[in-house]
């Protein structure tokens, strides 16, 4: 008896081509990644298309700040956040919001003024996303239109470095090396 022969694959979808990303919005990222290495705090620090990824350096479970911009029926957004799929990481910061009675808001409007933006009082949402990431994120009220300028580009920076100073001091976001 001849084996029989393993089934065919079907053939692979091609990806469908990721949405062009604007030469300003790039400019943007990719200026606002530069600075997001030489501050030294991150973990790899990447831009794939209108995202900017930077891994949390020492959390204790997998979990990344992210610049990014969404679409929105009134144009685009530009967004801070931290993600992560760790439930248990969300819930740890959640917990030391509660114990402390400190709003999220407050924190980041804290560190936006030690890094020298003032006058901007920050939201945040908390929510787990369709793909399953756990979200805590801000808008960030700037022009597009002038992403490449270089008051975006600092006020940008100084978004992604508030978000990682204040989440790094909650939770489980700073691993202890004895665990």
């Amino acid at each position: 008896m001849s084996p029989t022969p393993a089934p065919t694959p079907a053939p692979t979808p091609a990806p469908t081509p990721a949405p062009a990303v604007s030469p300003v919005i790039a400019k943007l990222l990719d200026a606002v990644a530069q600075r997001a290495r030489k501050a030294d705090v991150f973990g790899e620090v990447r831009v794939e298309g209108a995202a900017l990824h930077a891994a949390a350096k020492a959390s204790a479970e997998p979990a990344e700040f992210r610049l990014f911009v969404e679409s929105e029926p009134g144009g685009q957004i530009l967004w801070v956040g931290l993600m992560t799929e760790a439930r248990w990481l969300s819930q740890s910061i959640e917990a030391d919001l509660v114990h402390t009675g400190d709003k999220i808001e407050d924190l980041l409007a804290e560190e936006l003024v030690d890094l020298g933006w003032e006058g901007y009082r920050p939201g945040c949402e908390h929510f787990r996303d369709t793909k399953k990431l756990y979200t805590f994120r801000t808008p960030l009220p700037l022009d597009l239109a002038r992403a490449d300028s270089a008051e975006v580009i600092d006020k940008a920076s100084v978004a992604l470095l508030a978000y990682e100073q204040c989440f790094r001091a909650l939770g489980d976001m700073e691993a202890d090396d004895e665990e």
